[in-house]
């Protein structure tokens, strides 16, 4: 619980320290991720991520002259459309000033077409990555500092090649994003000349998998793809493909990537590899020694990401001289993007003393931000290969 709490009692700390004298101006942000459900090992480190920002942000006594900012933290359960949207609800019904969120990409669609865009809200996700979030029709109100698996996809498809994998079984969780991801490595396999003997969806929350691995057993292939998630189905069919020894070694996409995955599964997922967002940009270094600083894991996935989407909102605020979603929401991809001077985390007092003076910044944070199409990020990934029971960074693309 302690790491828990470290970037939110910076934030107290820093608001009571910094700012004995009172001011009244206060930003809410919310953070809406699924601290339960199927990544809620992640959602500790996003969290914190985010809080970290803000704490910074405070601590400068710059924002919107000297504005505290306050984390609102809430609940999706990643998949769950009504509890999200029913927090989202809340979270602007107490004041929020946006929302970083939310993470697995079905409820945040929900987030988006339900709460956001009737009440005129903007959201950026650190972790939502269907391609499907690329065309919806959000009013301009939606951004994301993960990259599309449209792009996830074609790195898949170079990592497999690369390793000389030349058949694959494919397995996803049955909703939004596992559908997505599958359709684009399908797609890209194929296309670099791969084999996929079989695509078959997995719901998560059952006891038993063996009807699923049996299936995916019989099509075969080099390796099992499972484009699920850590905590539940993906770990589900792991589990029960190496009990009855149907597959060996597994590609691993995204949302299988973090901590509790080689832990639970144990030393049979060594060698198993995969890919997730992340950058090997200086401010990746720099935000991994200030979280570590702060008491929490920087390369945890989609930590960064997490970091990157509150420096936004905070960076556009400032740029607009506006707390209002209809002001700030317009100069998002102007503070993400070139020209302007580039920073790095750690320097988000600096980049709102320029913006205050009516400069330019070209904020790159913690993840290389560069903001295209609609508004979500071009994307750079780092390939995981788990070694000795750790996620070990093997290479960026």
């Amino acid at each position: 619980m302690k790491k828990l709490l470290t970037a939110t009692a910076v934030i107290a700390l820093s608001a009571g320290t910094a700012f004995a004298g009172g001011h009244a101006k206060e930003v809410k942000l919310g953070v809406l991720i699924g601290f339960t459900g199927p990544i809620e090992s992640l959602a500790p480190a996003m969290g914190a991520g985010a809080e970290l920002a803000m704490a910074e942000v405070t601590a400068s006594g710059k924002l919107l002259d000297a504005a505290t900012v306050t984390s609102m933290r809430a609940d999706t359960g990643c998949i769950d459309n009504g509890l999200a949207t029913a927090n989202a609800e809340k979270l602007l019904a107490d004041g929020a000033n946006g929302i970083i969120g939310g993470d697995c990409s079905g409820v945040t669609g929900a987030i988006l077409q339900n709460v956001a865009i009737p009440n005129g809200m903007v959201m950026i996700s650190p972790s939502a990555t269907s391609p499907g979030l690329s065309t919806m029709e959000d009013n301009g109100l939606f951004f994301r500092t993960a990259p599309s698996d449209a792009r996830e996809g074609q790195v898949m498809a170079e990592v497999l090649k690369d390793r000389g994998i030349n058949s694959i079984a494919l397995t996803y969780t049955n909703n939004d994003y596992g559908k997505g991801l599958a359709d684009s490595i399908q797609s890209a396999f194929e296309a670099v000349g791969g084999k996929v003997t079989i695509v078959t969806a997995h719901e998560d929350g059952k006891g038993d998998y063996s009807a699923e691995v049996a299936a995916l057993a019989s099509a075969g292939g080099d390796i099992l793809v499972v484009a699920g998630y850590l905590d539940q189905g993906g770990l589900g069919i792991i589990k029960g493909a190496l009990d009855t020894g149907a597959f060996e070694t597994f590609g691993l996409p995204g949302g299988m990537i973090g901590d509790s995955l080689p832990t639970n599964v144990g030393p049979d997922l060594d060698g198993s590899f995969g890919q997730i967002a992340g950058s090997d940009s200086e401010g990746a270094e720099i935000f991994a020694k200030m979280a570590s600083d702060a008491g929490f894991d920087g390369t945890s996935a989609y930590a960064p990401e997490s970091y990157d989407a509150a420096a936004l909102f905070m960076l556009a605020m400032q740029a607009a001289g506006s707390m209002d979603p209809a002001e700030y929401g317009k100069k998002i991809l102007d503070v993400a993007n070139a020209p302007g001077e580039p920073i790095n985390p750690g320097e988000l007092g600096k980049a709102l003393e320029i913006l205050a003076n009516g400069g330019d910044i070209d904020y790159q944070g913690a993840t290389g931000v560069e903001l295209i199409g609609p508004g979500e990020s071009a994307g750079s990934y780092r390939e995981i290969e788990i070694k000795d029971g750790k996620n070990e960074t093997v290479k960026f693309r």
